[in-house]
Protein backbone atom coordinates (compact mmCIF):
# COMPACT_ATOMS: atom_id res chain seq x y z
CA UNK A 1 0.00 0.00 0.00
CA UNK A 2 1.33 3.57 0.19
CA UNK A 3 0.24 5.42 2.63
CA UNK A 4 0.88 9.31 3.77
CA UNK A 5 1.98 9.52 7.11
CA UNK A 6 1.42 13.37 8.57
CA UNK A 7 2.60 14.66 11.99
CA UNK A 8 3.01 18.06 13.49
CA UNK A 9 5.26 17.66 16.66
CA UNK A 10 5.16 19.45 20.29
CA UNK A 11 7.66 21.61 18.97
CA UNK A 12 4.90 23.08 16.67
CA UNK A 13 7.30 24.37 13.73
CA UNK A 14 5.24 22.85 11.21
CA UNK A 15 3.61 19.36 9.44
CA UNK A 16 5.71 16.66 8.04
CA UNK A 17 4.96 15.21 5.10
CA UNK A 18 5.66 10.83 4.02
CA UNK A 19 4.52 9.60 1.21
CA UNK A 20 5.24 5.75 2.40
CA UNK A 21 5.35 2.57 0.60
CA UNK A 22 4.45 -0.27 3.08
CA UNK A 23 4.59 -3.92 2.64
CA UNK A 24 4.05 -7.22 4.31
CA UNK A 25 3.31 -8.27 8.35
CA UNK A 26 5.34 -8.13 11.11
CA UNK A 27 7.89 -9.62 11.53
CA UNK A 28 8.29 -8.97 8.29
CA UNK A 29 6.96 -5.35 7.26
CA UNK A 30 8.87 -2.94 5.18
CA UNK A 31 8.16 0.45 4.80
CA UNK A 32 10.09 3.03 2.80
CA UNK A 33 9.49 6.70 2.04
CA UNK A 34 9.03 7.41 -1.39
CA UNK A 35 8.81 11.39 -1.08
CA UNK A 36 9.09 13.76 2.10
CA UNK A 37 8.70 17.15 2.84
CA UNK A 38 7.85 19.87 5.07
CA UNK A 39 5.20 23.16 5.71
CA UNK A 40 6.39 25.24 8.34
CA UNK A 41 3.84 27.29 10.17
CA UNK A 42 3.61 30.99 10.25
CA UNK A 43 5.05 32.51 13.44
CA UNK A 44 1.59 33.59 14.31
CA UNK A 45 0.00 30.17 13.62
CA UNK A 46 2.40 28.45 15.88
CA UNK A 47 2.05 31.32 18.77
CA UNK A 48 -1.79 30.28 18.24
CA UNK A 49 -0.85 26.56 18.71
CA UNK A 50 1.29 27.35 22.16
CA UNK A 51 -1.67 29.76 23.54
CA UNK A 52 -4.37 26.36 22.90
CA UNK A 53 -1.51 24.10 24.66
CA UNK A 54 -1.54 25.98 28.01
CA UNK A 55 -4.18 28.42 27.79
CA UNK A 56 -6.84 27.62 25.41
CA UNK A 57 -10.54 27.89 25.35
CA UNK A 58 -13.10 25.72 24.50
CA UNK A 59 -13.89 28.17 21.49
CA UNK A 60 -9.87 28.14 20.86
CA UNK A 61 -9.18 24.87 20.64
CA UNK A 62 -12.85 24.03 18.56
CA UNK A 63 -11.92 26.40 15.71
CA UNK A 64 -8.17 25.23 15.56
CA UNK A 65 -9.12 21.70 15.31
CA UNK A 66 -10.73 22.17 12.23
CA UNK A 67 -8.33 24.87 10.99
CA UNK A 68 -5.74 22.34 11.66
CA UNK A 69 -7.61 19.64 9.75
CA UNK A 70 -7.65 22.34 6.43
CA UNK A 71 -3.57 22.71 6.68
CA UNK A 72 -3.01 19.09 6.80
CA UNK A 73 -4.92 18.83 3.52
CA UNK A 74 -3.20 21.62 1.83
CA UNK A 75 0.26 20.05 3.19
CA UNK A 76 -0.78 16.84 1.03
CA UNK A 77 -1.47 19.02 -2.21
CA UNK A 78 -2.09 16.62 -5.11
CA UNK A 79 -0.30 14.13 -3.82
CA UNK A 80 -3.72 12.41 -1.75
CA UNK A 81 -4.22 11.21 -5.51
CA UNK A 82 -1.48 8.70 -5.26
CA UNK A 83 -1.86 6.71 -1.85
CA UNK A 84 -3.97 4.17 -0.41
CA UNK A 85 -4.26 5.45 3.04
CA UNK A 86 -3.71 8.38 5.80
CA UNK A 87 -2.22 8.20 8.97
CA UNK A 88 -2.26 11.54 11.01
CA UNK A 89 -0.65 11.88 14.58
CA UNK A 90 -2.78 16.01 14.75
CA UNK A 91 -1.15 18.44 16.81
CA UNK A 92 -1.16 17.11 20.72
CA UNK A 93 -2.84 20.07 22.88
CA UNK A 94 -2.73 18.47 26.63
CA UNK A 95 -1.24 15.63 27.71
CA UNK A 96 -2.88 15.24 31.52
CA UNK A 97 -0.37 13.06 33.81
CA UNK A 98 -1.17 12.63 37.01
CA UNK A 99 1.35 13.25 40.27
CA UNK A 100 2.17 9.49 39.84
CA UNK A 101 2.72 9.34 36.26
CA UNK A 102 -0.47 8.05 35.19
CA UNK A 103 -1.94 9.16 31.80
CA UNK A 104 -5.73 9.71 32.90
CA UNK A 105 -6.07 11.56 29.10
CA UNK A 106 -5.11 12.68 26.15
CA UNK A 107 -6.11 15.58 23.44
CA UNK A 108 -4.85 15.30 19.35
CA UNK A 109 -6.32 17.94 17.28
CA UNK A 110 -6.58 18.43 13.42
CA UNK A 111 -10.03 16.96 12.09
CA UNK A 112 -9.68 13.67 10.36
CA UNK A 113 -13.25 14.24 8.53
CA UNK A 114 -11.76 17.40 7.01
CA UNK A 115 -8.58 15.34 5.82
CA UNK A 116 -11.04 12.40 4.51
CA UNK A 117 -13.36 14.91 3.12
CA UNK A 118 -11.11 16.75 0.89
CA UNK A 119 -8.97 14.52 -0.40
CA UNK A 120 -11.13 11.49 -0.39
CA UNK A 121 -8.72 9.18 1.08
CA UNK A 122 -9.56 7.07 4.19
CA UNK A 123 -7.90 8.34 7.43
CA UNK A 124 -6.79 7.08 10.38
CA UNK A 125 -6.03 9.29 13.27
CA UNK A 126 -6.34 9.80 17.07
CA UNK A 127 -3.96 6.86 17.77
CA UNK A 128 -3.16 7.79 21.42
CA UNK A 129 -7.03 7.19 23.25
CA UNK A 130 -6.78 3.50 22.58
CA UNK A 131 -3.57 3.07 24.90
CA UNK A 132 -4.47 5.52 27.36
CA UNK A 133 -8.27 4.20 27.64
CA UNK A 134 -6.06 0.54 28.01
CA UNK A 135 -3.89 1.87 31.10
CA UNK A 136 -1.11 3.06 28.87
CA UNK A 137 0.92 6.01 28.73
CA UNK A 138 -0.44 6.85 24.99
CA UNK A 139 3.53 7.61 24.10
CA UNK A 140 5.83 7.06 22.43
CA UNK A 141 4.48 5.71 19.50
CA UNK A 142 7.68 5.54 17.65
CA UNK A 143 8.71 2.61 19.70
CA UNK A 144 6.57 -0.61 17.70
CA UNK A 145 7.74 0.85 14.65
CA UNK A 146 11.83 0.99 15.54
CA UNK A 147 11.10 -2.64 17.18
CA UNK A 148 9.70 -3.91 13.27
CA UNK A 149 12.53 -1.88 12.04
CA UNK A 150 15.44 -1.52 13.68
CA UNK A 151 16.74 -3.91 15.65
CA UNK A 152 20.08 -4.73 15.19
CA UNK A 153 21.11 -8.63 14.76
CA UNK A 154 24.14 -8.46 17.40
CA UNK A 155 24.11 -5.34 19.72
CA UNK A 156 21.06 -3.71 21.73
CA UNK A 157 20.38 -0.17 20.24
CA UNK A 158 18.53 2.79 21.41
CA UNK A 159 16.63 5.16 19.53
CA UNK A 160 16.67 8.45 20.81
CA UNK A 161 13.99 11.11 18.95
CA UNK A 162 14.59 14.64 20.34
CA UNK A 163 11.15 16.77 18.82
CA UNK A 164 9.99 19.04 21.13
CA UNK A 165 10.07 16.45 23.53
CA UNK A 166 12.98 13.29 23.72
CA UNK A 167 11.92 9.57 23.88
CA UNK A 168 14.39 6.69 23.61
CA UNK A 169 13.42 2.67 22.71
CA UNK A 170 16.14 0.27 23.43
CA UNK A 171 16.10 -2.55 21.29
CA UNK A 172 17.56 -6.12 22.33
CA UNK A 173 19.47 -7.40 19.32
CA UNK A 174 17.91 -10.11 16.99
CA UNK A 175 19.50 -12.78 18.17
CA UNK A 176 17.94 -12.17 21.74
CA UNK A 177 14.83 -13.95 22.09
CA UNK A 178 14.06 -13.29 25.94
CA UNK A 179 14.60 -9.26 26.05
CA UNK A 180 12.19 -6.70 25.26
CA UNK A 181 12.19 -3.84 24.42
CA UNK A 182 11.94 -0.52 27.00
CA UNK A 183 10.43 2.93 25.88
CA UNK A 184 9.53 6.11 27.21
CA UNK A 185 9.66 10.08 27.19
CA UNK A 186 13.50 10.89 28.73
CA UNK A 187 11.87 14.55 29.14
CA UNK A 188 12.70 17.80 27.18
CA UNK A 189 13.99 17.72 24.04
CA UNK A 190 13.86 21.03 21.81
CA UNK A 191 11.15 22.57 23.28
CA UNK A 192 12.46 24.37 26.35
CA UNK A 193 15.40 25.71 23.68
CA UNK A 194 13.03 27.15 21.20
CA UNK A 195 11.01 28.86 23.65
CA UNK A 196 13.67 30.50 25.56
CA UNK A 197 15.38 31.22 21.48
CA UNK A 198 11.66 33.10 20.79
CA UNK A 199 11.83 34.67 23.89
CA UNK A 200 15.48 36.10 24.02
CA UNK A 201 16.48 36.75 19.99
CA UNK A 202 12.96 36.19 18.26
CA UNK A 203 14.29 33.52 16.40
CA UNK A 204 12.20 30.20 16.59
CA UNK A 205 15.40 27.63 17.83
CA UNK A 206 19.07 27.76 17.75
CA UNK A 207 20.52 27.11 14.57
CA UNK A 208 22.96 24.21 14.50
CA UNK A 209 23.31 25.23 17.78
CA UNK A 210 25.60 27.67 17.39
CA UNK A 211 24.05 29.85 20.03
CA UNK A 212 24.81 27.52 22.62
CA UNK A 213 28.70 27.13 21.74
CA UNK A 214 28.83 30.44 22.49
CA UNK A 215 27.78 30.07 26.04
CA UNK A 216 28.94 28.81 29.14
CA UNK A 217 27.18 25.88 31.17
CA UNK A 218 25.89 27.00 34.22
CA UNK A 219 26.94 23.51 36.17
CA UNK A 220 24.70 24.63 39.56
CA UNK A 221 22.15 25.53 38.06
CA UNK A 222 21.87 22.55 35.62
CA UNK A 223 22.29 20.16 38.75
CA UNK A 224 19.10 21.63 40.40
CA UNK A 225 17.45 21.58 36.80
CA UNK A 226 18.01 18.17 37.30
CA UNK A 227 16.42 17.62 40.91
CA UNK A 228 12.84 18.05 38.54
CA UNK A 229 10.36 15.47 40.00
CA UNK A 230 9.80 13.93 36.47
CA UNK A 231 13.40 12.68 36.16
CA UNK A 232 12.55 10.62 39.51
CA UNK A 233 9.61 8.88 38.05
CA UNK A 234 10.38 4.89 36.38
CA UNK A 235 9.44 4.04 33.28
CA UNK A 236 6.80 4.08 31.81
CA UNK A 237 6.66 7.44 31.27
CA UNK A 238 5.45 10.18 29.26
CA UNK A 239 5.40 14.45 29.15
CA UNK A 240 4.83 16.83 27.43
CA UNK A 241 4.06 21.38 26.97
CA UNK A 242 2.43 20.47 30.39
CA UNK A 243 5.90 20.27 32.32
CA UNK A 244 8.22 21.34 29.80
CA UNK A 245 6.79 23.94 27.80
CA UNK A 246 6.98 28.35 26.79
CA UNK A 247 5.87 29.25 30.74
CA UNK A 248 8.84 26.50 32.06
CA UNK A 249 11.59 28.11 29.62
CA UNK A 250 10.24 31.71 30.79
CA UNK A 251 10.82 30.50 34.42
CA UNK A 252 14.24 29.41 33.67
CA UNK A 253 14.97 32.53 31.33
CA UNK A 254 13.91 34.44 34.83
CA UNK A 255 15.80 32.20 36.87
CA UNK A 256 18.90 32.35 34.56
CA UNK A 257 18.93 36.19 34.50
CA UNK A 258 18.77 36.17 38.55
CA UNK A 259 22.41 34.44 38.78
CA UNK A 260 23.46 36.57 36.08
CA UNK A 261 24.09 34.72 32.72
CA UNK A 262 24.20 36.20 29.62
CA UNK A 263 21.52 34.90 26.73
CA UNK A 264 24.15 32.27 25.57
CA UNK A 265 24.53 31.34 28.74
CA UNK A 266 21.20 30.58 29.25
CA UNK A 267 20.87 28.97 25.85
CA UNK A 268 24.04 26.59 26.44
CA UNK A 269 22.55 25.09 29.84
CA UNK A 270 19.27 24.42 28.63
CA UNK A 271 20.39 22.28 25.94
CA UNK A 272 22.97 21.11 28.40
CA UNK A 273 19.48 20.30 30.71
CA UNK A 274 18.31 18.17 27.58
CA UNK A 275 21.52 16.58 27.06
CA UNK A 276 22.03 15.60 30.48
CA UNK A 277 18.36 14.40 31.22
CA UNK A 278 18.50 12.20 28.18
CA UNK A 279 22.21 10.45 29.23
CA UNK A 280 20.89 10.46 32.80
CA UNK A 281 17.57 8.07 31.59
CA UNK A 282 20.23 5.67 29.83
CA UNK A 283 22.39 5.27 32.93
CA UNK A 284 19.00 4.62 35.33
CA UNK A 285 16.61 2.78 33.11
CA UNK A 286 18.70 0.80 29.90
CA UNK A 287 18.15 -2.85 30.26
CA UNK A 288 21.79 -2.81 28.96
CA UNK A 289 23.59 0.14 27.96
CA UNK A 290 23.61 0.56 24.16
CA UNK A 291 25.83 -0.18 21.66
CA UNK A 292 24.40 2.25 19.35
CA UNK A 293 22.11 5.42 19.68
CA UNK A 294 20.33 6.46 16.55
CA UNK A 295 19.21 10.22 16.74
CA UNK A 296 16.12 11.68 14.84
CA UNK A 297 14.08 14.61 15.07
CA UNK A 298 14.83 18.30 14.68
CA UNK A 299 17.16 17.86 17.81
CA UNK A 300 19.65 15.76 15.55
CA UNK A 301 20.65 19.05 13.72
CA UNK A 302 21.91 20.69 17.22
CA UNK A 303 25.79 20.43 16.70
CA UNK A 304 25.90 21.45 20.58
CA UNK A 305 23.45 19.00 21.52
CA UNK A 306 24.42 15.73 19.88
CA UNK A 307 28.41 16.68 20.88
CA UNK A 308 27.73 16.55 24.57
CA UNK A 309 25.62 13.16 23.98
CA UNK A 310 28.64 11.89 22.04
CA UNK A 311 30.94 13.19 25.39
CA UNK A 312 27.93 11.57 27.82
CA UNK A 313 27.02 8.00 26.22
CA UNK A 314 29.34 5.31 25.99
CA UNK A 315 27.92 4.77 22.88
CA UNK A 316 28.44 5.22 19.06
CA UNK A 317 25.64 8.22 18.47
CA UNK A 318 24.44 8.29 15.07
CA UNK A 319 21.41 9.58 12.79
CA UNK A 320 18.55 7.52 10.99
CA UNK A 321 20.55 8.64 8.09
CA UNK A 322 23.86 5.75 9.00
CA UNK A 323 20.40 3.31 8.88
CA UNK A 324 18.99 4.02 6.40
CA UNK A 325 16.25 6.70 7.09
CA UNK A 326 15.43 9.98 7.06
CA UNK A 327 16.23 11.78 10.89
CA UNK A 328 13.58 14.72 9.91
CA UNK A 329 10.58 12.64 8.86
CA UNK A 330 11.00 9.37 10.67
CA UNK A 331 7.45 10.26 12.95
CA UNK A 332 5.52 11.14 9.81
CA UNK A 333 6.89 7.55 8.58
CA UNK A 334 5.45 6.10 11.66
CA UNK A 335 2.18 7.31 11.73
CA UNK A 336 1.78 5.92 7.94
CA UNK A 337 3.26 2.49 8.87
CA UNK A 338 0.77 2.55 12.11
CA UNK A 339 -2.12 3.47 9.93
CA UNK A 340 -1.08 0.67 7.65
CA UNK A 341 -1.23 -1.94 10.68
CA UNK A 342 -4.62 -0.17 12.01
CA UNK A 343 -6.05 -0.96 8.43
CA UNK A 344 -5.18 -4.57 8.79
CA UNK A 345 -6.36 -5.53 11.74
CA UNK A 346 -2.76 -5.63 14.08
CA UNK A 347 -1.91 -3.97 17.03
CA UNK A 348 0.47 -0.84 16.94
CA UNK A 349 1.92 -0.67 20.18
CA UNK A 350 3.07 -3.30 23.54
CA UNK A 351 2.65 -2.65 26.95
CA UNK A 352 6.48 -3.05 27.28
CA UNK A 353 6.58 0.31 25.45
CA UNK A 354 3.23 2.04 26.99
CA UNK A 355 2.70 0.24 30.26
CA UNK A 356 -0.68 -0.47 29.35
CA UNK A 357 -2.87 -3.94 30.17
CA UNK A 358 -2.59 -5.03 26.86
CA UNK A 359 -1.35 -4.68 22.69
CA UNK A 360 -4.05 -2.43 21.41
CA UNK A 361 -5.05 -1.43 17.42
CA UNK A 362 -4.61 1.96 17.37
CA UNK A 363 -6.94 5.17 15.84
CA UNK A 364 -9.73 5.90 14.33
CA UNK A 365 -10.68 5.46 10.64
CA UNK A 366 -12.52 7.86 9.08
CA UNK A 367 -14.13 6.59 5.65
CA UNK A 368 -12.94 8.29 2.61
CA UNK A 369 -14.67 7.94 -0.66
CA UNK A 370 -11.95 5.23 -1.45
CA UNK A 371 -13.46 2.86 1.31
CA UNK A 372 -15.40 0.58 -0.37
CA UNK A 373 -12.67 -0.19 -2.77
CA UNK A 374 -9.89 -0.19 -0.41
CA UNK A 375 -12.00 -3.07 1.82
CA UNK A 376 -12.48 -4.92 -1.49
CA UNK A 377 -8.85 -5.05 -2.70
CA UNK A 378 -7.00 -5.27 0.96
CA UNK A 379 -9.47 -7.67 2.75
CA UNK A 380 -11.26 -9.20 -0.05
Amino acid sequence: MRVIGLMSGTSGDGIDVAVCDIDGAPPDLQATIVKAWSVPYEPEFRQRIFHACEQGSAVEICRLNMELGERFVAAIGDYAAWVDLIGSHGQTIWHDVDADGRVTSTLQIGAAGVIAERTGVTTISNFRERDVAAGGQGAPLTAYVDWLLLRHPQHWRAVQNIGGMGNVTFLPPLKDTESTMLAFDTGPGNALIDAAMLHLTGKPYDQDGMFATGGQVDDEWLKQMLKHPYFQQSPPRTTGRELFGTQKAKSFIAEGQARGLTDQDIIATLTAFTSHSIAEAYHRFAPTMPQEVILGGGGSHNKALVAQLNDLLPADVMTHEAVGLDSDFKEALVFAVLAYETWHGRVGCLPEQTGARHASILGQITPGTNYTALIRRTWG
